[in-house]
C-alpha cells in the first residue's frame, strides 16, 4: 500500500505543538527532526521552506512502503526525545545515536548509517590534533553524541573549555567569529561545511562505540519499530538503500548490516 507524503515545516524555533494528527489519524505518521543538519536534515532557504536530505528522503521511502502519509515537523535537537515521549510525534529521525542515555527513554531502530566525529576548525588556527585544543574552546551542539565525546576530550585535554549551542549553523558562525576555537561535528555533516568554505578545516576522530551509528527512535514497545526495521532491512538487501547514501553522502558506505 502507498501514501502520498505530506511536508510540513514546524516554526523553527522549535517549540512543538500538541499535533492532532500524532495518534488521531491512523494513515498519517508525524515525523521529529532537527533541521540544521546537512545532508542528513536541512532547508536550503534560498531554495525554499522545504526540509530537504538524506533523513527525509529514508523517511519518506519507508513510510511510503508502509502506507503511511508523513508530516515532519522542525525541532530543536534536545527537543526531540521529549516531544516523543509527549505524543507530539511518532518517531525521530534526525541523525541521531541510539545512546545508552537515549535508550532509557525510547527504542531504536537498526541502524542504517556509521559516521566518525570530525573535529572543524579555521584553516589558521594551528589545530591538527585533538592534543591541540589545549587552552581552547570547542563548540558541540547541545543534546548530540557528540556533546558526550566533547566532555571525554575535556578530561583529556588541559584546560580545553566546552560550549555549546542548540544548531549546527550556530557552532560554525562561532568559530568564524572566533568565538570557538573548533567544533565536533558528525563528519558526514562536518564535510559540506567544509567544502563549503575556503577558510574551515578538519580531522577526524575515531569511532569510540557501537552506538556511533544513526538510528530511529521510537516511543518504548512501539509497533513501529519492527515495521520500519523490516523496510530498512529490505532496502540493504535490495541497494535501495545504497543508492540514497551515494545521491547525499557521494560514496560514504553504510554500516555493514547486523
Amino acid at each position: 500500500m502507498k501514501g502520498k507524503t505530506i511536508l510540513l515545516t514546524a516554526l523553527l524555533g522549535g517549540t512543538v505543538a500538541t499535533l492532532a494528527a500524532c495518534g488521531d489519524d491512523e494513515n498519517t505518521l508525524v515525523m521529529g527532526t532537527s533541521a540544521d543538519y546537512p545532508p542528513f536534515q536541512y532547508i536550503e532557504t534560498a531554495e525554499s521552506d522545504e526540509i530537504i536530505g538524506f533523513d527525509i528522503d529514508l523517511a519518506n521511502a519507508i513510510t511510503e512502503e508502509l502506507g503511511y502519509d508523513l508530516v515532519i515537523e522542525d525541532i530543536e535537537f534536545n527537543g526531540l526525545i521529549p516531544a516523543l515521549n509527549a505524543d507530539q510525534v511518532d518517531f525521530v529521525q534526525a541523525g541521531m545515536r541510539p545512546t545508552e542515555e537515549r535508550r532509557e527513554n525510547a527504542d531504536f531502530s537498526e541502524i542504517y548509517f556509521k559516521s566518525h566525529h570530525t573535529i572543524i576548525t579555521h584553516e589558521e588556527s594551528g589545530i591538527e590534533t585533538a592534543d591541540d585544543l589545549e587552552g581552547k574552546t570547542l563548540g558541540v551542539q547541545l543534546g548530540s553524541i557528540q556533546e558526550g565525546q566533547a566532555d571525554e576530550l575535556a578530561e583529556e585535554v588541559e584546560d580545553l573549555e566546552v560550549e555549546t549551542r542548540n544548531r549546527i549553523p550556530e557552532l560554525v558562525q562561532e568559530i568564524h567569529t572566533d568565538r570557538f576555537d573548533a567544533a565536533i561535528i558528525a563528519d558526514t555533516v562536518a564535510d559540506n561545511y567544509i567544502e563549503g568554505s575556503e577558510e574551515l578545516v578538519g580531522f577526524s576522530l575515531p569511532n569510540q562505540a557501537e552506538e556511533d551509528g544513526n538510528a530511529i527512535a521510537f516511543n518504548k514497545d512501539s509497533e513501529l519499530t519492527e515495521q520500519f526495521n523490516e523496510v530498512i532491512i529490505d532496502m540493504q538487501e535490495s541497494g535501495e538503500l545504497d543508492e540514497l547514501i551515494h545521491k547525499w553522502f557521494d560514496e560514504k558506505e553504510i554500516v555493514e548490516e547486523g
